[in-house]
Formats: C-alpha cells, structure tokens, sequence
C-alpha cells in the first residue's frame, strides 16, 4: 500500500471511527494502529489527531476490560 492510499485508508477509518457506536469503536481500533504503524514504519509524519484517536481508543478499550471484570 502506497502513502496516499494508507493517508485515504486513515481518513475513512477516522470517519468512520467518529461516527460509530462504543462496541465498533473498539472493533475499528486495531484497524487505526496498524495504518498508523505503516505510516510510520514509511516514514511518514502520521498527523496528531491520528495518534490522539489512537490514544482515546486505546483507553476505552482498557476502560471496556475493568468495566467487564467480576467484583
């Protein structure tokens, strides 16, 4: 995959990502990591609100873990 088509594959994600319910939320995550992780592994600059996106998800998925478990 090329850089224009992983920036566009981002875009979509992000979109998607904004507008989706807390459990797709969590389903489209490792989905954002992986693109953000090429982009990087190409050397290109992957843009703020893609790592803070990232950094949000990553939260609520560990929020989804603690909230799951047994008292």
């Amino acid at each position: 995959m090329n850089e224009h088509d992983l920036f566009l594959t981002a875009r979509r994600l992000e979109a998607s990502i904004v507008g989706a319910t807390a459990a797709r939320r969590l389903e489209l995550q490792p989905q954002l990591t992986k693109v953000i992780e090429r982009l990087a592994m190409q050397g290109q600059r992957v843009p703020a609100r893609l790592r803070n996106l990232n950094a949000v998800l990553l939260d609520e998925a560990i929020e989804d873990r603690f909230d799951n478990l047994p008292v």
